[in-house]
């Protein structure tokens, strides 16, 4: 078989990727006509179809889905050299793929802010989505670092924890039980509870709480994001258990009230994590680093005021340089 050229892979990884000639020939920048040339000279240099069209829709064939693995085994390589390089000349530079849990999605954007800052060279992609796709992605290689409240069950991962996540108990603030102290667990089943889908972690985390004190949760809505269940809160349907952080920026709220419960807040931690097969990329590293640096001054501004969580002391100036 003759050598394709890092060109056409470029283009069938991209018609790969997206199932669509139009959305790729926008992706690259070229013209529709160029992508099925270059496709069909990549075809004939392989022998075998790659893409099958069956009515409007393009499928893979199975020679093109092995040849999108070696395709983004080639990419990441030359993707982890150009790091490499800039990094041996002194420069950190390349691109950091981060994928997050939807509720990571209150600080994760905070701390790219002072880390972009300190390494202007590294362009960041932020993926934020739910639990399983997560993990779907984790299982897929799509991404450098994946940040998640709850670890994987059947995943060999390296993991690291860098962050208190607890939860804690969310009502309306006209609620009855905002008056009282130390709810007992027995009392606080009797409400109505406001839950994530199933597979989320911060319901995971919940279920496994009361159920290992032999307590059943009255679920009475499934709402598929955190604004959502905030909002039901509010408006009087239940109660739910949050995590801390998405709370960061409506302290003062008239609506909201965190509940005094037995047991909260249940502590928690962030984790970033990658497969442990995977060898860091040199900008991941970087802000592997960055996380283990900054993590214990994280908590001050995220957690200060939350009940059992005494106030942090203020980080001290560094010096430029």
């Amino acid at each position: 078989m003759k050598h394709a050229s890092l060109r056409q892979l470029k283009v069938f990884e991209s018609v790969a990727r997206n199932l669509s000639f139009t959305r790729a020939a926008e992706e690259l920048h070229l013209t529709q006509p160029t992508v099925s040339i270059q496709l069909k000279q990549l075809n004939d240099i392989v022998g075998l179809p790659l893409l099958e069209q069956i009515g409007k829709r393009i499928h893979l064939t199975d020679a093109g889905c092995e040849l999108l693995k070696v395709c983004h085994d080639i990419f990441e390589g030359l993707s982890r050299f150009e790091m490499l390089v800039s990094d041996m000349k002194g420069v950190k530079a390349g691109k950091l793929r981060l994928a997050v849990i939807t509720t990571a999605k209150y600080f994760v954007p905070r701390l790219l802010g002072p880390f972009c800052q300190r390494y202007p060279g590294i362009d960041v992609s932020l993926k934020v989505t739910n639990r399983e796709r997560v993990l779907q992605r984790m299982a897929d290689n799509e991404d450098d670092l994946y940040v998640l409240g709850q670890p994987p069950e059947h995943m060999e991962v390296e993991l690291e924890p860098f962050l208190e996540n607890p939860l804690v108990v969310l009502a309306a603030r006209s609620h009855p039980l905002t008056a009282e102290k130390n709810i007992p667990l027995s009392r606080l089943v009797e409400e109505p509870f406001l839950m994530r889908e199933a597979g989320s972690g911060t319901r995971l985390a919940t279920e496994r709480f009361f159920g290992e004190r032999g307590l059943k949760l009255k679920v009475r809505m499934e709402l598929g994001s955190n604004e959502a269940i905030k909002q039901a809160v509010a408006g009087g349907l239940g109660i739910a258990v949050l995590s801390a952080h998405t709370l960061a920026l409506e302290r003062s709220s008239d609506e909201l009230a965190l509940l005094d419960v037995e047991g909260f807040p249940i502590r928690r931690h962030w984790y970033v994590a990658y497969p442990k097969d995977k060898q860091p990329s040199v900008v991941a590293l970087a802000f592997l680093d960055f996380l283990r640096e900054e993590s214990k001054y994280l908590g001050e501004h995220y957690l200060q005021g939350i009940p059992g969580f005494p106030a942090l002391p203020r980080k001290k100036s560094r010096k430029a340089g």
